[in-house]
């Protein structure tokens, strides 16, 4: 069976796919910071850790990564979203360091300003309705 014919027509799902799957990420991570924010306080830059109440800087990311991935799921500004997850992500990266975790999150750094920089994709909610 020669699948490559259907590769022209899978091609332009390619930013759907990532986009969706980023959104993902980041809901999965958001919903574990709220069900137990307690580990995640680890995470947490040294200045904000050592603060009275650091679990509510646990629950702020995960309402903004919440609010963030949400939009980039349904495709609601976009590049947006994207561009401010992405951001968001450097911050995460850099604060992580050198570690197998620092260097999965430069990868989804890049996959998520990839999603920033190509916009809206086929199946984003702001595309269809600019449509009508």
């Amino acid at each position: 069976m020669n699948i490559s014919k259907y590769y022209p027509a899978l091609k332009g799902y390619a930013p759907v796919v990532i986009r969706i799957g980023m959104a993902l990420v980041f809901l999965w991570f958001s919903i574990n910071q709220f069900m137990d924010p307690k580990p995640w306080i680890g995470f947490l830059p040294g200045f904000l850790a050592s603060m009275s109440n650091p679990v509510m800087f646990v629950y702020a990311n995960a309402t903004f990564e919440a609010v963030f991935g949400i939009l980039l799921l349904l495709g609601i500004w976009t590049r947006w979203s994207a561009l401010l997850l992405a951001l968001h992500l450097v911050g995460i990266t850099i604060s992580v360091g050198y570690t197998s975790v620092g260097v999965r999150d430069f990868g989804l750094t890049f996959a998520t300003f990839c999603i920033a920089f190509y916009g809206t994709d086929k199946l984003c909610l702001e595309k269809i309705w600019k449509k009508e």
